[in-house]
């Protein structure tokens, strides 16, 4: 029998010569692969090291995305993507009736089933939702107006939310209030929220949405389109799903289109104009089939996994602490699918579906991380914090009992999957004896093995919200104070 053929990882100097004599792939997704191979050889070597390249504060939080970093509610955008991050564009100060509150990044898939009509439309864009209520479509690299469209002088629009990722996305309405004279006047007031729906690529309307609790029921208390499910959450602590699709067809009174004339339910007006703005044009009348429907505890439940599954929490105060993984097809548990943290901390612990689609759980508290494949039984492997050690490298030993998120102790702070690189970025913050020590743990996907912890040296400011990326050049650091850390100019690729 032949033996199988072994896999060969081609050192990355040889591949770098090779490449500079004319002697490589002409695919891109081939030359791709092997520049984050070569990249993600070069961190993870033993002698690499990050030093500090650039740092800017602001008073409000920073937001990053794909390579773009956002300062002063996405007014100023710098590229990260350069040796030091660059300015790309500076939008003009605006009033606090037009700062922007919410935004999405559009990057435009490469097949397409139609050319679009302008070639701007192909490049990245930003949905930016302002204010006073205007949508925005800015070209990612400029901050150039591409569209703009008005969606309503009568609701106030917060949020914005992607139904299905670069296809079609939503815009969300503060929940309605009565009025005092309606309520004097005993008007009942059953419509909760609207939801503005569009689609991207190019961008076009679906409709204007209306949530009524006659429909859905008193207890609505909130709403969210995902992969094209309408999730309704109740407050009695339960969560209906019902099918986007089938609500478009059965209650959809006309289609429309920006830019054209429209009288519906009214005045005669321009759709996506300011004042008419977008008509609500999906009314639902009776309440459709439900798709599924859980109770859940705290904090709702999540889907994924293959096949498919949800995490929640059992509404019962016995089950507080625990996750159940069951079975969507059935509500079957999973064998070993209660999982809980043994711990002592402030800080809940949190559970999710790995971003990577494996189909794994990631289960993470202030000491312990836990992943399983979703498979039967759930086998979870464990990764402990360290023990803490002063600066001298002295080990201290508990005396006493602790909280597991005791200043004093190492902990977990975050876990973030870069996708491109295949690593597990794991944050954890030790405590000195006069500040706190941020350190990035880089960690293989696929088994968990410690592959390289970098120091982030600034401190770690455990009030302020933090996220970290990797972002190619280097570590992002991001609250109200964003720190990149790039990769020492010294470095040398070992044979």
């Amino acid at each position: 029998m032949r033996p199988l053929a072994r896999t060969r990882h081609r050192n990355a100097c040889a591949a770098l010569a090779l490449r500079w004599r004319g002697i490589t792939s002409n695919d891109f997704g081939t030359l791709l692969g092997s520049n984050l191979r070569i990249l993600k050889s070069i961190i993870l070597q033993e002698g690499t090291g990050f030093a500090k390249v650039w740092m800017k504060s602001s008073k409000s939080l920073i937001s990053y995305e794909s390579g773009r970093i956002y300062f002063e509610n996405y007014r100023c955008c710098y590229s990260s993507l350069t040796p030091q991050p660059q300015l790309l564009y500076e939008l003009p100060k605006q009033s606090k009736a037009e700062k922007i509150e919410d935004s999405l990044l559009c990057q435009c898939p490469l097949v397409s089933d139609h050319v679009l009509p302008q070639a701007s439309e192909q490049k990245p864009s930003l949905l930016a939702l302002t204010a006073n209520n205007w949508l925005y479509c800015l070209s990612a690299d400029n901050g150039e107006t591409l569209h703009k469209v008005y969606l309503s002088s009568r609701f106030k629009f917060r949020s914005l939310g992607w139904d299905i990722s670069q296809e079609t996305f939503y815009v969300k309405s503060i929940q309605h209030k009565q009025t005092v004279q309606a309520r004097q006047a005993g008007v009942e007031n059953n419509i909760l929220m609207h939801l503005a729906i569009f689609k991207v690529f190019p961008l076009d309307v679906v409709g204007m949405l209306e949530i009524n609790k006659k429909v859905f029921g008193k207890s609505t208390v909130d709403v969210l389109l995902s992969q094209g499910v309408l999730a309704v959450s109740h407050s009695s602590k339960c969560v209906k799903l019902y099918s986007f699709e089938y609500i478009v067809e059965k209650f959809r009174t006309r289609e429309l289109v920006l830019g054209e004339q429209c009288d519906l339910y009214g005045p005669r007006g321009t759709v996506g104009e300011a004042p008419y703005g977008i008509p609500v044009n999906i009314q639902i009348k009776e309440c459709p089939p439900v798709l599924f429907e859980v109770s859940y505890f705290d904090n709702g439940i999540q889907i994924g996994g293959h096949p498919w599954h949800y995490i929640h929490t059992p509404n019962h105060k016995r089950h507080r602490g625990t996750h159940h993984i069951c079975s969507i097809r059935d509500g079957t548990l999973a064998k070993n699918g209660v999982q809980e943290m043994d711990c002592d901390s402030l800080e809940a612990d949190w559970i999710f579906f790995h971003p990577d689609d494996s189909g794994r759980i990631i289960h993470a508290g202030p000491s312990t991380i836990k992943w399983a494949q979703l498979s039967l039984p759930l086998l979870f492997h464990t990764l402990y914090s360290q023990v803490t050690v002063t600066s001298s490298g002295r080990t201290v030993k508990r005396r006493f009992q602790q909280l597991d998120d005791d200043p004093g102790q190492e902990t977990f702070k975050m876990v973030k999957y870069e996708d491109e690189l295949d690593l597990l970025a794991i944050v954890d913050v030790s405590h000195t004896e006069d500040e706190g020590q941020a350190n990035v743990r880089l960690h293989d996907n696929k088994n968990g093995a410690l592959m390289k912890r970098i120091s982030l040296k600034e401190p770690w400011d455990v009030v302020s919200i933090g996220s970290i990326n990797n972002n190619h050049s280097g570590i992002a650091h991001f609250s109200y104070r964003c720190l990149i850390l790039g990769i020492s100019p010294d470095v040398l690729i070992t044979y």
